[in-house]
Protein backbone atom coordinates (compact mmCIF):
# COMPACT_ATOMS: atom_id res chain seq x y z
CA UNK A 1 0.00 0.00 0.00
CA UNK A 2 1.24 3.17 -0.89
CA UNK A 3 1.80 6.18 1.55
CA UNK A 4 -1.12 8.00 -0.68
CA UNK A 5 -3.41 5.49 0.29
CA UNK A 6 -2.50 5.54 3.84
CA UNK A 7 -4.89 7.11 6.68
CA UNK A 8 -2.75 9.72 9.17
CA UNK A 9 -3.13 9.17 12.63
CA UNK A 10 -2.00 11.25 15.49
CA UNK A 11 -0.24 10.17 18.53
CA UNK A 12 -3.40 9.68 20.44
CA UNK A 13 -6.80 7.92 18.63
CA UNK A 14 -10.11 7.07 19.86
CA UNK A 15 -10.74 3.18 18.45
CA UNK A 16 -13.08 0.89 19.29
CA UNK A 17 -13.53 -2.80 19.86
CA UNK A 18 -16.50 -4.05 19.36
CA UNK A 19 -16.05 -7.73 19.67
CA UNK A 20 -15.32 -6.61 23.56
CA UNK A 21 -18.20 -4.63 23.98
CA UNK A 22 -15.79 -1.33 23.77
CA UNK A 23 -17.67 1.39 21.43
CA UNK A 24 -14.48 4.14 22.06
CA UNK A 25 -11.34 3.72 23.64
CA UNK A 26 -8.43 6.32 23.88
CA UNK A 27 -5.19 4.14 22.51
CA UNK A 28 -1.87 5.93 22.17
CA UNK A 29 -0.45 5.32 18.64
CA UNK A 30 2.72 3.88 19.79
CA UNK A 31 5.48 3.19 17.19
CA UNK A 32 7.81 2.20 19.37
CA UNK A 33 5.88 -0.85 20.93
CA UNK A 34 5.68 -3.93 18.59
CA UNK A 35 2.40 -5.59 20.13
CA UNK A 36 -0.67 -3.75 21.18
CA UNK A 37 -1.37 -3.93 24.53
CA UNK A 38 -5.32 -3.85 26.41
CA UNK A 39 -6.31 -2.66 30.00
CA UNK A 40 -7.38 -5.69 31.67
CA UNK A 41 -7.35 -6.04 35.87
CA UNK A 42 -9.02 -9.39 35.68
CA UNK A 43 -8.61 -12.12 33.81
CA UNK A 44 -10.04 -15.44 33.69
CA UNK A 45 -9.43 -18.21 30.98
CA UNK A 46 -12.01 -20.74 30.19
CA UNK A 47 -12.77 -23.10 27.53
CA UNK A 48 -15.82 -23.25 25.12
CA UNK A 49 -16.54 -25.57 22.40
CA UNK A 50 -13.07 -27.23 23.08
CA UNK A 51 -11.28 -23.63 22.34
CA UNK A 52 -9.20 -21.73 25.29
CA UNK A 53 -10.98 -18.32 25.58
CA UNK A 54 -10.53 -15.78 27.98
CA UNK A 55 -12.73 -13.34 30.25
CA UNK A 56 -11.25 -9.69 30.85
CA UNK A 57 -12.60 -7.08 33.00
CA UNK A 58 -11.21 -3.70 31.93
CA UNK A 59 -11.72 0.07 33.05
CA UNK A 60 -11.92 1.42 29.45
CA UNK A 61 -11.94 5.10 30.93
CA UNK A 62 -8.82 7.07 31.85
CA UNK A 63 -8.61 7.87 36.00
CA UNK A 64 -11.81 6.15 35.65
CA UNK A 65 -12.34 3.02 37.75
CA UNK A 66 -15.80 3.09 38.16
CA UNK A 67 -16.81 1.69 34.93
CA UNK A 68 -16.31 -1.98 34.23
CA UNK A 69 -16.83 -3.71 31.05
CA UNK A 70 -16.38 -7.18 30.94
CA UNK A 71 -15.27 -8.77 27.60
CA UNK A 72 -14.87 -12.16 26.34
CA UNK A 73 -12.34 -13.55 23.40
CA UNK A 74 -10.46 -16.19 21.72
CA UNK A 75 -7.22 -16.39 23.13
CA UNK A 76 -4.89 -17.47 20.93
CA UNK A 77 -1.39 -17.14 22.67
CA UNK A 78 0.68 -16.12 25.78
CA UNK A 79 4.08 -14.60 24.96
CA UNK A 80 6.63 -13.32 27.04
CA UNK A 81 6.25 -9.31 26.87
CA UNK A 82 9.30 -7.03 27.77
CA UNK A 83 8.01 -3.62 28.36
CA UNK A 84 9.24 -0.31 28.28
CA UNK A 85 10.82 -0.19 31.73
CA UNK A 86 12.88 -3.34 30.72
CA UNK A 87 10.39 -5.68 32.80
CA UNK A 88 9.45 -9.06 31.06
CA UNK A 89 6.25 -10.61 31.96
CA UNK A 90 4.00 -13.43 30.38
CA UNK A 91 0.78 -12.62 29.03
CA UNK A 92 -2.05 -13.77 27.24
CA UNK A 93 -2.92 -12.59 23.64
CA UNK A 94 -6.21 -12.07 22.13
CA UNK A 95 -6.96 -11.62 18.27
CA UNK A 96 -10.18 -8.81 17.87
CA UNK A 97 -11.00 -6.37 15.53
CA UNK A 98 -10.14 -2.66 15.60
CA UNK A 99 -12.25 0.10 14.81
CA UNK A 100 -10.11 3.23 13.79
CA UNK A 101 -11.86 6.08 12.16
CA UNK A 102 -13.64 4.03 8.97
CA UNK A 103 -11.41 1.23 8.98
CA UNK A 104 -11.67 -2.00 10.65
CA UNK A 105 -9.34 -4.65 10.35
CA UNK A 106 -7.66 -7.51 13.08
CA UNK A 107 -5.76 -7.05 15.12
CA UNK A 108 -3.69 -8.82 18.13
CA UNK A 109 -3.73 -7.70 21.69
CA UNK A 110 -1.44 -8.47 24.93
CA UNK A 111 -3.54 -8.22 28.07
CA UNK A 112 -2.11 -6.66 31.64
CA UNK A 113 -2.81 -4.69 34.11
CA UNK A 114 -2.42 -0.74 33.11
CA UNK A 115 -3.91 0.76 35.82
CA UNK A 116 -1.73 3.15 37.17
CA UNK A 117 -0.94 4.18 33.59
CA UNK A 118 -2.41 7.12 31.30
CA UNK A 119 -3.47 5.10 28.55
CA UNK A 120 -5.75 1.89 28.71
CA UNK A 121 -4.57 0.76 25.29
CA UNK A 122 -1.54 0.75 22.88
CA UNK A 123 -1.74 0.37 19.35
CA UNK A 124 1.54 -0.84 18.63
CA UNK A 125 3.45 -1.10 15.17
CA UNK A 126 2.37 -4.13 14.22
CA UNK A 127 -1.05 -3.16 13.93
CA UNK A 128 -0.28 -0.10 11.92
CA UNK A 129 1.77 -1.88 9.33
CA UNK A 130 0.90 -1.09 5.87
CA UNK A 131 -2.22 0.73 7.18
CA UNK A 132 -1.55 4.12 8.76
CA UNK A 133 1.31 6.87 9.05
CA UNK A 134 1.39 8.74 12.65
CA UNK A 135 1.86 12.16 12.46
CA UNK A 136 3.53 12.83 15.97
CA UNK A 137 2.23 16.74 16.09
CA UNK A 138 -1.60 16.27 15.98
CA UNK A 139 -4.05 14.35 18.26
CA UNK A 140 -7.37 12.49 17.30
CA UNK A 141 -7.09 12.80 13.17
CA UNK A 142 -9.63 10.44 12.78
CA UNK A 143 -12.05 10.45 15.85
CA UNK A 144 -12.18 13.94 16.62
CA UNK A 145 -11.48 15.85 19.74
CA UNK A 146 -15.35 15.10 20.85
CA UNK A 147 -15.41 14.28 24.51
CA UNK A 148 -17.40 11.13 24.81
CA UNK A 149 -20.54 11.77 26.61
CA UNK A 150 -20.78 10.74 30.40
CA UNK A 151 -23.09 7.72 31.18
CA UNK A 152 -25.27 8.12 33.60
CA UNK A 153 -25.49 6.05 36.87
CA UNK A 154 -28.71 4.06 36.92
CA UNK A 155 -30.69 4.04 40.29
CA UNK A 156 -30.08 0.16 40.62
CA UNK A 157 -25.57 0.39 40.27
Amino acid sequence: MSDATRDIVGWREWVGLPMLGIRAIKAKIDTGARTSVLHAFRIRPYFEAGAPHVEIHLHPRQRDSSRVVVGHARLVDRRYVTDSGGHRDRRYVIETTLELGLARWPIELTLTDRDTLLFRMLLGRTALHNRLIVDPAHSFRLGGKQRLPRLRKTSAE
